[in-house]
């Protein structure tokens, strides 16, 4: 398992992008003029409008860099963008609440916005933090052992939404606050470096229909019941859907290649230690995440990530966006 730690110059792979001080400069003039721009409501459509023309303003190396990830995500299927202003000499204490959100646009939300935008458009699901487009992730009180967002026990490997024909194409998460003993790394693993690890007999176990998905506790009750394969599209780069805490096989055979496959992720994991101003982007088509445990402190200090999810072709999920907007009521 790969450790990516603070000091790495992580701009010498394919799967990083490092802003120069320059560049820092302009995305945070950038971000400043979108915040104070329109209603400065972050859910209203007409700010969105907003962030996607100034996403064209954004540092054109940085623009490419995000379409070229768009169109390949590479052998890590994730993007880790470096450097990037959120204001941290202005942020208020990390908030202690289960179901936090950003509605008010800041610096960090703006850039948010922005990148969502050149990604594709920013999305979210009515009963998961009540549809806001940019979501807090930090540490509840009462909610350690929680499997999500608000817990602090090690977060099993998933995709994103799993249970859902519509789930995201991309997650991006900024940090903004680092928690204070650095050790609640990002984890992520790739079907295209798990496949070549995978017995014939989990692969075609795994590109079967044998496997049904719960809705995660974010979502409360309900979820889909449907069978689905964990696997699927071409044999040499299929896309991935499945999540370790949610996810049951129907067969036996089904059972053993997710036993096999949790093993090929934590032998392929990657594991990235994210500092404030860096935007890890995952494409959830081919890669799933997980998180360290950490030890919070509650004292307005800790770990704090900002989540906003991705559609590359929003026009997919229509039938669920009531008035064309970026929220699915189901």
């Amino acid at each position: 398992m790969l450790v990516e730690t603070d000091s790495m110059a992580s701009a010498t792979d394919g799967g990083a992008f490092l802003a120069d001080g320059d560049e820092r400069l302009m995305i945070a003039e950038v971000a400043g003029r979108l915040m104070a721009s329109g209603s400065r409501q972050i859910d209203d459509p007409e700010w969105v409008a907003l962030a996607r023309g100034a996403w064209e303003e954004l540092p054109g190396r940085l623009r490419g860099s995000i379409r070229r990830f768009r169109r390949d995500s590479g052998p890590y299927g994730s993007l880790l963008v470096r450097g990037l202003p959120v204001g941290e000499e202005d942020l208020p204490p990390t908030p202690t609440v289960a179901g936090s959100v950003q509605r008010s646009a800041t610096i960090p939300a703006s850039v948010l916005a922005m990148v969502a935008c050149g990604l594709g458009d920013p999305t979210a699901f009515r009963a998961e933090k009540t549809g806001a487009l940019v979501q807090d992730v930090v540490p509840v009180p009462g909610m350690e052992t929680f499997q999500g967002n608000a817990g602090s026990v090690r977060l099993s490997f998933h995709s994103e939404n799993a249970f859902h024909e519509h789930r995201p194409d991309f997650v991006m998460l900024l940090c903004l606050r680092a928690d204070p003993d650095r050790v609640a790394g990002l984890r992520l693993a790739c079907v295209r470096a798990c496949l070549p690890r995978l017995s014939e007999a989990a692969r075609e176990a795994l590109f079967s229909k044998s496997f049904v998905t719960a809705a995660p506790p974010s979502f409360g009750s309900g979820g889909a019941n449907t069978t689905h394969a964990v696997l699927r599209g071409p044999a040499n780069d299929p896309d991935m859907c499945v999540d370790l805490a949610a996810t049951s096989a129907t067969t036996a055979a089904g059972r053993e290649a997710l036993l096999e496959l949790q093993r090929v992720f934590e032998a392929t994991a990657r594991t990235i230690r994210l500092v404030p101003g860096d935007l890890a982007i995952v494409d959830n088509r081919v890669t799933v995440h997980g998180r360290d445990a950490f030890t919070p402190r509650y004292d307005g200090r800790d770990r704090w990530l900002q989540r906003t999810f991705v559609s590359a072709d929003l026009r997919r999920s229509r039938d669920f966006r009531p008035d064309d907007s970026y929220v699915l009521d189901r």
